[in-house]
């Protein structure tokens, strides 16, 4: 029997409780990781092989027939190749109930481009497949989200009610991951040191959200002010490995947000500072127009 722990501090707690084993501390981001041993990896579940296991497939639920649907929507609308679509979550490793969302994954840049604006289309198209969440859903979503990012109800609507990444498509919820292939991830491990500093809430403008649909997803910002907690200057970037900070302000805007002020160190010594949003419930961002 298989149960899913939504919360990540009390997934934090299950590991340090029972699989300690499968934490250390990484030098390089200065904090303990959640890493598994290659010698203790028995299967390496990959969403894009996902897609043409269920393509072969003959016996698929109802379930796995509408995520290749999706899939195959997205594909049509973008043109972009199977092969670069992924089907990740409950459906990758075969535990999804009649409830299950569907959770796509779009490799390489202009891929992931190309997907995000055919949603758009799809969307605006409004043939009944794919919507964006009603105000229903919105509050229906706040109640799961509330408990592991805490934020007023009034600014969630306004600020989900706006993605693409995410809806419903047949009545089912969907999310869209959005990942560079790996010859566009200009680091590797080791490039840089990340040294936690403490705890932040800022002001800040967002310069450049061109970064903001991918994981992890990232918002250029320019007149950082302190409001409350650690003070660094100056905080240049602000970054989530979370979904759920997608696409969650835009170019122009002011954004409040709340997250760990950390440093990050080059090869050359050269530094700079960044919020990053998504470790604790009390970590958000929220944006206002310009």
């Amino acid at each position: 029997m298989y149960i899913k722990v939504y919360p990540l501090s009390d997934r934090e707690k299950i590991i340090e409780s029972r699989y300690p084993q499968y934490l250390t501390y990484d030098p390089v981001f200065g904090d303990h990781l959640q890493q598994v041993p290659h010698e203790s990896v028995r299967k390496l579940y990959q969403p894009a092989k996902k897609v043409s296991e269920l393509l072969k497939g003959h016996c698929l639920d109802g379930v796995q027939m509408q995520a290749l649907e999706f899939v195959h929507s997205l594909h049509d609308e973008s043109s972009v190749r199977l092969g670069k679509l992924g089907l990740s979550g409950s459906i990758l490793v075969d535990l999804h109930t009649e409830s299950s969302d569907i959770d796509v994954v779009a490799y390489g840049r202009e891929n992931c481009l190309s997907v995000h604006e055919s949603l758009k289309q799809l969307v605006r198209n409004k043939k009944g497949t794919i919507a964006r969440y009603s105000s229903r859903d919105l509050e229906r979503l706040y109640e799961s989200r509330s408990k592991d990012t805490r934020m007023p109800l009034e600014d969630f609507v306004r600020l989900e009610r706006r993605k693409f990444c995410q809806g419903m498509f047949r009545g089912r919820d969907f999310f869209t991951r959005f990942l560079l292939d790996w010859n566009e991830v200009n680091e590797k491990y080791g490039d840089r040191t990340y040294v936690p500093l403490g705890y932040s809430r800022i002001k800040a403008r967002v310069e450049d959200d061109s970064g903001s649909i991918f994981t992890p997803c990232l918002y250029t910002v320019s007149e950082a002010q302190v409001l409350e907690g650690t003070s660094v200057q100056p905080i240049t970037g602000i970054t989530s490995f979370r979904g759920r900070f997608c696409e969650q302000a835009k170019k122009g805007e002011t954004v409040i947000a709340q997250g760990k002020a950390e440093k990050v160190v080059e090869r050359d010594g050269t530094e700079s500072f960044r919020l990053v949003l998504g470790a604790k419930p009390s970590d958000f961002m929220i944006s206002r127009p310009a």
